[in-house]
């Protein structure tokens, strides 16, 4: 039904007095682009996410904290797009809740709107942005092309960001906490059994109790038909999280493209609402068996391009293989 549907117009407003760029599709809030500077977080991001109908599908907490939700890993708002080590700096895990005088933690900050273009079938953002170092120095460049539509109950993010080595050579070692992400509703989460401790590269161990399951909707299934969090540390050309809110039937899909570095890529796929995808950590996400060893030489650029689909419905394998295609053809 949703392929037959007629795109729905796209609109694109600046707010300036709150630093975002807020998106509305067939006249309803959808996403903003919101950078508020480093005071509050380290990276622009997407934030809110809603579907069709209006249902949340992002975490509120830290920013808007709603009932019942977890309070861990601070950094993990929105949509962004980061990595763990960019020459020993960490830039996933930064955030104010973090002792900076303990690790190299990096910072993405937002420089500028390139353009920006509402349209009757999709609209058009571009961003630019400066990946610094503990010190301030300037590490990678980033210009950032978002692409916004929709379709009957389907909501679509284009994401290609250029990277370039502004100020010699860069690398990103095989880690497993990258790279292009989405922290989800906590009905979209997947029932805890058990109680966790996620540690991250410096030894920071956050715990993660077994919570109340109640509402607890989501699962996972990948490209190849595995499901859950078996999803995690595996290769896939999509993953698609499915779940319910109140009596609303969701699915949020990330589709890799085949121009990506380390296409099909690893799933760092978690129950606890964190869903992302991550090219670059071969080694971390193959148990050792495969290594990459990221670099991006001075001066020289790298692109990576994501599909991110917010469905009012539980979408298909066979719909998603059809956008994945579709996707393909992109450049």
């Amino acid at each position: 039904m949703t392929g037959l549907a007629q795109a729905q117009k796209v609109d694109l407003v600046d707010n300036k007095k709150d630093k975002k760029i807020e998106v509305s599709i067939d006249g309803k809030p959808f996403t903003s682009y919101f950078y508020p500077g480093e005071d509050v977080l380290k990276k622009a991001v997407l934030y809110p996410v809603m579907t069709s109908k209006g249902t949340l599908v992002t975490r509120g907490w830290p920013l808007d904290p709603r009932g019942s939700e977890r309070v861990d890993h601070p950094h993990h708002v929105g949509v962004w797009l980061n990595y763990e080590d960019v020459n020993g700096n960490d830039y996933w895990n930064n955030s104010n809740a973090v002792d900076h005088a303990k690790r190299a933690y990096g910072t993405i900050k937002h420089t500028g709107i390139t353009s920006m273009k509402s349209g009757k079938d999709k609209g058009e953002l571009t961003v630019t942005a400066d990946w610094v170092d503990k010190d301030g120095k300037l590490t990678l460049k980033e210009v950032t092309t978002y692409t916004f539509s929709g379709k009957g109950n389907s909501r679509v993010i284009d994401r290609t960001t250029k990277l370039t080595a502004a100020n010699g050579d860069v690398s990103m070692p095989d880690i497993k906490d990258g790279m292009y992400a989405i922290r989800v509703a906590r009905e979209l989460e997947l029932p805890s059994s058990k109680p966790e401790i996620f540690t991250d590269a410096s030894g920071i161990a956050t715990k993660v109790p077994v919570m109340n399951n109640t509402g607890i909707t989501g699962n996972y299934r990948n490209s190849n038909g595995i499901e859950g969090e078996d999803v995690w540390a595996k290769r896939a050309i999509w993953c698609n999280l499915t779940g319910k809110i109140k009596d609303e039937d969701i699915s949020i899909a990330i589709i890799d493209h085949p121009k990506n570095p380390g296409y099909p890529a690893y799933w760092h796929a978690r129950g606890y609402g964190l869903f992302a995808v991550n090219p670059l950590g071969q080694k971390a996400l193959s148990n050792g068996k495969e290594e990459m060893n990221f670099k991006i030489k001075n001066g020289e650029s790298t692109t990576f391009r994501y599909r991110m689909v917010i469905a009012s419905e539980h979408l298909k394998d066979a719909s998603l293989n059809t956008m994945a295609a579709d996707y393909a053809k992109t450049k």
